[in-house]
């Protein structure tokens, strides 16, 4: 896995060939960035499916629960078929730009 330290988030890539186990991977070290924002680039796997994708579903849901977000960087998927519950962007750009919504959200009590 490698990791890129931004301003207000880290980066997470997978540096395998397997979205599952990254997802795994990432829940297992998720008490490492609870204090972060994460944002997940999946940039790579251009035929994501839907099953692979809600793998990371559990540690989406209990990173939230820290009050930080996590966001799924993927171009390929189709938005209309993620559950509400994981946030999906199609580039890095718009997951910096939902996590700045995000964190004003938190700031504001929402």
């Amino acid at each position: 896995m490698q990791s890129i330290k931004k301003d207000n988030y880290i980066i997470l890539k997978d540096d395998k060939d397997d979205p599952k186990d990254f997802a795994r991977f990432i829940e297992s070290l998720l008490d490492q960035f609870k204090s972060n924002n994460l944002v997940i680039d999946l940039l790579k796997y251009g035929k994501l499916t839907l099953e692979e994708l809600l793998t990371f579903l559990k540690p989406s849901l209990k990173h939230y629960q820290n009050k930080k977000s996590f966001i799924i960087v993927n171009d390929t998927i189709l938005i209309d078929n993620v559950p509400e519950e994981l946030r999906v962007v199609p580039t890095l750009k718009e997951a910096e730009d939902l996590i700045q919504m995000e964190e004003i959200e938190r700031d504001l009590g929402f």
